[in-house]
């Protein structure tokens, strides 16, 4: 199974539109937590929202998690033994207010935590090349923490009190 999330902002419709597709290509069951997307699929299945719970038996059992590159997002997978496949939201095409995901989600594929599609369309090839059982990602931890904790200062400035 393959998992779309989208996280709990605004509607993504550029990636949902292409679940259909690699549903198609992939031959197996996707299944997309689409929010308030006005997409309609006919190959996948979409539900509008999936409480946490259910969300990480999901992200557990999924073969391939797919999901915007949001820290949550990226995190739940992690946290279920999935190396994310990231489709960042894009201040281009208003999804974003700047493109935040875009350095996140680069910084995530360099620690070797993420995949990183630029292009939904690029989705339905990426995921059919990637293995049937993929490696656990190597967590690095003080590496992820690190990056973590300078990308939120970068964005909110120091912790109060900090030096």
């Amino acid at each position: 199974m393959i998992v779309f999330t989208i996280g709990t902002s605004e509607p993504f419709d550029r990636l949902v539109s292409v679940a259909d597709a690699v549903a198609d290509a992939c031959q197996e069951r996707v299944l997309v937590q689409g929010g308030d997307s006005r997409c309609r699929l006919e190959r996948a299945e979409m539900v509008s929202f999936v409480q946490y719970d259910e969300l990480l038996k999901l992200v557990s059992e999924a073969r391939i998690v797919v999901t915007h590159a949001g820290a949550g997002s990226v995190l739940l997978a992690l946290g279920q033994g999935k190396r994310p496949v990231l489709v960042p939201r894009r201040r281009h095409y208003r999804e974003a207010v700047d493109d935040h995901q875009v350095i996140f989600g680069e910084r995530m594929a360099s620690l070797g935590l993420a995949h990183v599609v630029s292009d939904p369309a690029d989705l339905p090839q990426f995921l059919r090349s990637l293995p049937e059982q993929e490696a656990r990602p190597d967590s690095r931890t003080g590496s992820l923490s690190q990056a973590l904790r300078i990308y939120v200062a970068q964005r909110l400035g120091p912790p109060s009190g900090a030096a």
